[in-house]
């Protein structure tokens, strides 16, 4: 019998820029970024423990939230050892309001994993770095490039913009191919010399002047060779695709407030707003005979919407959960979620 031969589908090549692209594009980003380079804290120290906490706290998070919340967090866990050392409950309420909890919770475990197992110190290999969880290829990138001055690619979203834009703009530029293609783009334009200054260079270019919507693209460095600008479709890149509708959930959140105070229920580690204090919950039909409703509200979250069904009640059934009272004039300092505190403070504006 004939041996069936099955043919692929012949693959599109990857956009790698010759040497002469790749040289340009080097020279033009990095004198950019020694005349405009932000001045970021991070930038000033080859600590991996320093490095590592400030790419987890940007990670979906804007450079002006992190940098009170970095000088803070240092302040009260200089070392993996005493991150280590610390209470679950307080590494949280720390990081608050900085949200994506399981965030703090890994930098957490990276440092009893590093203490247990590498004396305090984080390893400076590829393969190592992949074995934390919490730390994928771009965190490892940045870590290797950064701490220790290797020469290690990165590729974060304003790192793919950048080279999506200048080197490729066509296709789907969120597709697993295309993250492919971008990360074997970031290996090949990569210098050999001034990795550290040239990774930078690459994030600051994304987060200032090849923003998401109106590039600056006047004052780009590289925008001469821009295959984006020359095309004429900067003002289409990146595509959006279609938005998914979130699916919803409800939920009842019961509020007790005696003397000034609210009764607060310590959530689960695990799931939304994880280990933070919240108002009680149940399910909407289970609400207590007696309840006064509030006006309820939804809160969208990266993979559904809850809509939330404020009750305010008498007392409480008993649970298994641990139950606190807080002042209503103590909400600013305490780690609530965002819209469990805003509702809070307008209880406390209307009583």
């Amino acid at each position: 019998m004939k041996r069936r031969v099955t043919r692929r589908k012949p693959q599109p090549k990857q956009p790698v820029p010759d040497s002469n692209a790749r040289r340009w594009f080097r020279q033009r980003l990095l004198g950019w970024y020694r005349k405009h380079g932000r001045d970021l804290p991070w930038r000033n120290t080859d600590d991996p423990y320093h490095i590592l906490v400030s790419e987890v706290m940007l990670q979906q998070t804007q450079v002006d939230r992190v940098l009170p919340k970095y000088h803070e967090w240092l302040g009260r866990y200089p070392s993996f050892e005493a991150l280590a050392a610390a209470d679950e409950t307080d590494v949280v309420k720390t990081w608050y309001p900085l949200g994506y909890n399981i965030r703090p919770r890994r930098l957490q475990s990276i440092a009893r994993e590093s203490m247990a197992k590498y004396g305090g110190e984080l390893p400076s290999d590829e393969a190592t770095l992949l074995s934390f969880k919490g730390i994928g290829p771009y965190t490892a990138g940045a870590v290797m490039s950064f701490a220790f001055r290797k020469r290690a690619a990165i590729l974060d979203t304003n790192v793919a913009r950048v080279l999506f834009r200048v080197f490729v703009a066509r296709g789907d530029h969120r597709g697993h191919t295309m993250d492919k293609q971008l990360w074997a783009l970031s290996r090949a334009v990569l210098p050999h010399k001034h990795v550290f200054d040239f990774n930078q260079a690459l994030m600051d270019l994304g987060a200032t002047i090849c923003t998401a919507r109106e590039p600056s693209c006047a004052q780009c460095p590289v925008t001469a060779d821009c295959v984006a600008r020359l095309e004429e479709r900067i003002a289409e890149l990146p595509g959006k695709r279609p938005r998914a509708q979130r699916p919803a959930r409800r939920v009842a959140m019961l509020v007790v407030v005696k003397g000034g105070e609210v009764l607060l229920e310590k959530r689960p580690s695990r799931g939304i707003w994880g280990g933070l204090w919240s108002l009680p919950e149940c399910a909407p039909g289970d609400v207590p005979d007696g309840a006064q409703a509030i006006e309820p509200f939804t809160h969208a979250f990266t993979h559904f919407t809850l809509q939330v069904e404020p009750w305010l009640v008498r007392d409480l059934p008993p649970s298994p959960l641990r139950r606190i009272s807080l002042a209503l004039s103590d909400l600013d300092g305490a780690a609530l979620p965002s819209p469990v505190k805003k509702l809070l403070r307008q209880l406390g504006s209307a009583a």
